[in-house]
């Protein structure tokens, strides 16, 4: 369907760039399996069954496609057709790992699987090439971190539709609701504002918010209560929404809205460090010396972002030790914490592009903590 995938031009010009970097890493093969790459290189939406579909990808060959027959149907739905690809289709019986092979050319030492390969397939293609695989991660990642202008557009759509459920947040979260009944409106938000499901929901209330992890519980929101939200989803042709926002249930303690005017101003630290050039880990400082500066640089417990598109946690990831340069194109989340254990949490999380001087948010909801 049109809407679900971009045009066959940006598949081509994706799958050419995929054989480039094969062919600049030494690689023979490249073996894409249902999952993130092969939904961003044909816009498939497969999944990994216990029949084998992959996408042959090899230096100086054109790119073909292996497929159960009784997939067929659905690899229709992708690009493949438009890209004029190759298909191989095979029946029960059949040996399609040796199928998959012959369609690389099955010469050179080292081949790669992607990461979404399961060792179901995984193993029988070493044994069908004679020896262990690599990861395809380093192709893909350099593909797929730097977003072109259809991949930014399709994710500024994604921030825009999750502002738009945090926007409405105060209608649903008071005093005698579960968090289980908050998320529940929440997630029939998500799909009314234009994304095709709801990813993850987290409402954590009181000390739940201390777990930057919790989900729901049914635990009753009291008066006094920091609630910690973070949600989001895809939205068509499958790019991710994040978004986090902290609210009270009534007003906060001077300590507790001191502390979080410590959490805006790492946010905004972080967000400003955010330009070409910058590497990861000096935006992930960013945030943790103004926490450190605060006395809470103990209250910090995670990186202070992740990469998004096709995946909600994808290259790069913003923390100490990863020193990759920023470039134009680069997407991520900002979302530094502070967490009190068994007592309160509050984070602020916006996705930002890298831009040529810069970045770009996709979310504007305000940071200032929300009473309601």
């Amino acid at each position: 369907m049109a809407d679900q995938r971009f045009s066959a031009a940006v598949y081509k010009s994706r799958l050419d760039r995929a054989q480039e970097l094969t062919a600049e890493a030494g690689l023979a093969a490249l073996f894409i399996t249902p999952g993130p790459d092969l939904r961003y290189l044909t816009g498939s939406r497969a999944s990994t069954f216990e029949r084998l579909t992959a996408l042959v990808i090899s230096p100086g060959r054109a790119p073909e496609v292996v497929v159960p027959r009784l997939e067929l149907a659905a690899l229709r739905e992708s690009a493949v057709d438009e890209l004029g690809l190759t298909v191989r289709d095979w029946v029960d019986g059949q040996d399609a790992y040796t199928l998959a092979v012959h369609a690389s050319g099955g010469a050179g030492n080292r081949w790669a699987v992607s990461e979404a390969t399961p060792a179901l397939h995984t193993v029988p293609l070493a044994e069908c090439w004679g020896s262990a695989p690599e990861l395809a991660t380093p192709v893909m990642r350099e593909l797929r971190m730097v977003k072109d202008d259809a991949e930014i557009e399709a994710l500024r759509r994604a921030g825009a539709a999750i502002d738009r459920v945090h926007a409405r947040v105060g209608e649903w979260l008071r005093v005698g609701r579960t968090e289980r009944e908050v998320a529940a409106d929440i997630d029939a938000a998500i799909i009314a504002e234009g994304h095709t499901r709801a990813e993850f929901i987290i409402v954590g209330s009181g000390p739940n918010g201390a777990d930057p992890h919790h989900e729901v519980s049914d635990r009753v929101i009291e008066d006094g209560d920091m609630v910690v939200v973070d949600i989001g989803g895809p939205v068509q042709p499958g790019y991710n929404s994040d978004c986090t926002r902290t609210y009270c249930v009534g007003t906060p303690s001077e300590s507790v809205a001191r502390q979080y005017e410590w959490l805006q101003q790492a946010q905004r630290a972080a967000v400003a460090a955010v330009r070409p050039g910058v590497t990861a880990e000096q935006v992930d400082a960013a945030a943790r010396d103004v926490l450190a500066a605060a006395g809470l640089a103990d209250k910090f417990l995670h990186r202070t972002g992740h990469g998004i598109g096709l995946s909600v946690h994808e290259e790069p990831y913003i923390v100490a030790g990863n020193d990759i340069p920023l470039r134009p194109g680069m997407a991520f989340s900002i979302e530094p914490g502070i967490y009190f254990s068994g007592n309160w949490g509050a984070r602020i999380e916006d996705i930002v592009v890298v831009t040529e001087d810069g970045c770009e948010a996709f979310n504007s909801q305000p940071h200032e903590l929300k009473s309601v």
